[in-house]
């Protein structure tokens, strides 16, 4: 009885020893639980991006935030009579306290701005310093549409409002040449129209009049973004800067833009159509709310290398390379007719996994470029050297190690490109396809492999 199954065994035995398909089915269960730790080193990449971003937050709170510029817009109170009725049914009148919002007829900006980059460790962030001139012109009081009686403005009350996001960035005390009269300008919390409302309070009751003209200049300091709000009748900015690689964000883009290797200049020119504020309305305490972006425009002084989104986008391509490079050693095994270990599969899958961990630390260091290149050559190296140990034989080591410094060579060309990102990598997978098809033509698959060399 023993004899007989002792056969039996050994050809089960060799059967699984040499079967393509089990093979094949052995490395794809291999590349699946290598996408644990694919997923784990994607984890890493987020996490010290996190604390890019926690850095980046933490300078901007000590030397100010993204600025957003606001206004101004002259407040304009006036008394108005309100009706109450009571339990009883009497009704009672009583006076109260309405403004009116006025918004420029005419309103131009100039910023020049200077952006630096603070660095804190391996992490960097931009901030800037810039000089902004103000001037404009108000239009002329509307009553008729609203209704309101002349003789109820208290002219003498009247305050002109400018709105700042982030106050600890001014450098200077503007003060508003408003009309005829120059005004130095203090903080109201009484107002809610923005988030910090810096106030003039100049007395019009001689003048009875809104269509006066307005001039200040700011000279503040921010990080990251310098923002506008939309608010003239007809808005003119003009954003000049020393920074190669600006963008430009917000509802509306520059009309004219004009982006060099010293620097970029930008010019808005928009009417009040496209603008989601009236020219003039009345309410008790209004607020114009811009943190939707519905008016606000500006630049955002963009990084040239975010080394944390290139090392994310290399990483998501982890699995695609690990599965090529694990088919391409499977025909060069079979083509050579030696075996290649199911280890020895894992400790390469290893070495490709560990590719990224020194892509993400090297780019911290050297920026992403030189860090892809270092990664990349070491990587293959180990591989290649590793082949040609198996093989004992250095021509298809070599050819092996070709082939997946074209691997990689794809996968930097698919991160530096954009819009075109998925036609090449369309492409290039395409042909990788072919020629797997044409090198599986070329093997014979009724041959039975050499057996496994010893270890």
């Amino acid at each position: 009885m023993n004899i007989e199954q002792t056969p039996i065994k050994n050809e089960i035995k060799n059967w699984f020893g040499e079967s393509v398909l089990i093979k094949l089915f052995l490395i794809g269960a291999l590349t699946l639980l290598l996408l644990i730790p694919s997923n784990w080193i994607q984890g890493l990449i987020w996490e010290r991006q996190s604390r890019q971003n926690e850095v980046i937050k933490e300078i901007s709170d000590k030397w100010s935030g993204s600025q957003l510029l606001e206004g101004p817009v002259m407040v304009l109170p006036y008394k108005t009579l309100v009706s109450h009725k009571d339990s009883s049914g009497k009704i009672s009148y009583k006076e109260v306290l309405e403004n009116i919002y006025i918004l420029p007829e005419t309103l131009n900006i100039t910023s020049k701005a200077d952006p630096e980059i603070l660095h804190r460790g391996i992490f960097d962030a931009v901030v800037y310093n810039t000089k902004i001139e103000v001037s404009g012109k108000f239009s002329p009081l509307e009553l008729k549409k609203s209704g309101i009686d002349p003789t109820m403005i208290q002219w003498d009350k009247v305050k002109l409002d400018i709105g700042l996001s982030d106050l600890k960035g001014l450098k200077n005390n503007p003060a508003i040449t408003f009309g005829n009269a120059v005004y130095n300008v203090e903080p109201d919390f009484t107002l809610k129209l923005f988030s910090n409302n810096l106030i003039i309070q100049p007395d019009l009751s001689a003048q009875k009049n809104t269509a006066l003209s307005f001039n200040f200049d700011l000279d503040i300091r921010g990080s990251s973004e310098l923002n506008f709000l939309h608010l003239g009748k007809s808005t003119t900015v003009k954003v000049e800067g020393k920074w190669n690689n600006p963008s430009f964000t917000g509802r509306y883009l520059p009309e004219e833009r004009k982006i060099s290797a010293d620097g970029f200049t930008a010019t808005w020119k928009m009417p009040y159509f496209n603008r989601p504020f009236p020219q003039q309305w009345t309410e008790e305490n209004s607020t114009l709310n811009s943190t939707d972006n519905a008016a606000s425009f500006g630049v955002k002084f963009i990084l040239p290398v975010d080394q944390y989104q290139k090392t994310m986008r290399s990483a998501k391509y982890a699995i695609l390379i690990i599965l090529l490079t694990f088919i391409s050693l499977f025909f060069t095994e079979l083509l050579n007719k030696k075996k290649v270990h199911l280890l020895q599969y894992v400790l390469i899958g290893a070495a490709m996994t560990i590719y990224y961990t020194l892509l993400l630390s090297f780019s911290e260091q050297v920026g992403f470029n030189m860090a892809y290149l270092i990664a990349s050559v070491a990587t293959v190296s180990l591989i290649g050297i590793f082949i040609a140990s198996l093989l004992k034989n250095k021509k298809p080591a070599i050819i092996f190690a070709g082939i997946l410094s074209i691997f990689y060579s794809f996968i930097f060309v698919i991160i530096q490109l954009q819009d075109l990102a998925l036609l090449f990598g369309s492409i290039g997978l395409f042909i990788i396809v072919a020629a797997m098809m044409y090198l599986s033509a070329k093997i014979d698959w009724s041959k039975k492999p050499a057996t496994e060399p010893s270890m």
